[in-house]
């Protein structure tokens, strides 16, 4: 893993991945530009014709959305490859980062238009998961999980929560199409998603009846 960065009251930042600022909230806030972020993160580098049939749209279409995201930085020409006829594109980070309370404030139209294209992104994983599932090895069909736990935390334990969730992360070996090769026999690409969501239309306890109590002062069934 790449060397790290400390966030100041967040968890830390690898140095080959991207803080999101305004230019980039709002370059990304097109669900096309970020499928293909990650299409050239987790496949390396491709041409608009290739990531335009991995996503079903046409290779103007994809192209035109390249360029914007190379004029914002998120991807650059690999001039290695190709020719005159043929761009070849490979992306600059290999994270993204977007926790700045203040940014989506002053960015509320951009911010939910990333995070909205972001949440569709991760729907659609585990949608190609399950219908791949009963194709996969017996051994990688057992390590499919979808769970969700219901629990009732301060602000202050819910961040912790998370900081304790992305240093179990941390601590495992991070995927690129770059070090693909330097992996265990059997290593294979896992997509870990965390998603903490605030319910905060779920009734507090003050508002919810009171049990009857027994003599002794217990509740009772």
């Amino acid at each position: 893993m790449a060397d790290a960065v400390e966030r100041p009251g967040g968890p830390k930042v690898e140095k080959d991945s991207i803080v999101l600022d305004a230019q980039g909230l709002r370059a990304l806030a097109h669900p096309v530009r970020v499928q293909l972020v990650g299409l050239l993160r987790k496949y390396g580098p491709s041409t608009a014709t290739r990531v335009a049939e991995r996503l079903g749209v046409n290779s103007g279409t994809a192209s035109y959305h390249l360029r914007q995201l190379g004029a914002a930085g998120f991807v650059e020409e690999d001039t290695g490859r190709g020719n005159a006829r043929e761009r070849w594109w490979r992306s600059v980070h290999r994270t993204t980062w977007f926790n700045d309370p203040e940014l989506a404030e002053r960015e509320p139209e951009a911010a939910l238009a990333y995070q909205q294209s972001v949440a569709s992104i991760y729907t659609l994983r585990a949608q190609q998961t399950l219908n791949e599932l009963q194709t996969m090895p017996r051994a990688w069909r057992n390590t499919f999980d979808m769970s969700d736990w219901a629990l009732r935390l301060t602000p202050e334990e819910t961040a912790d929560l998370y900081r304790e969730l992305t240093e179990v992360i941390a601590r495992y070996r991070r995927d690129a199409p770059e070090t693909a090769a330097s992996a265990p026999e059997g290593a294979e690409r896992v997509a870990v998603i965390t998603q903490i969501l605030p319910e905060l239309d779920a009734p507090a306890a003050s508002s919810l009846p009171s049990l009857p109590q027994d003599a002794e002062g217990k509740p009772t069934s």
